[in-house]
């Protein structure tokens, strides 16, 4: 299911305007961080460890960044800088 919504997200995010409505995608990556960060603690240190070992197993660059950044993207943890 991760693997799923990872590769929604993933051309959402890299989708050109004419591809997709900019305001829809923002509507879409909002609607996935809102529920997210409202699932138990214990499920969304799941879903980090998860995106984790995703990021670590991919090969396409693109991918590895975006899997790398969804945590503190999608809210999950705060901005480590």
């Amino acid at each position: 299911m991760a693997e799923a919504l990872v590769d929604v997200l993933c051309f959402i995010d890299g989708s050109e305007d004419e591809l997709m409505d900019q305001d829809d995608a923002v509507k879409v990556m909002e609607g996935v961080a809102h529920v997210v960060i409202t699932l138990p603690s214990d499920q969304q240190q799941e879903l980090i460890a998860l995106l984790g070992e995703m990021a670590a197993a991919e090969t396409n660059p693109a991918r590895r960044e975006f899997l790398e950044e969804f945590p503190e993207g999608f809210g999950l943890i705060d901005d480590l800088s």
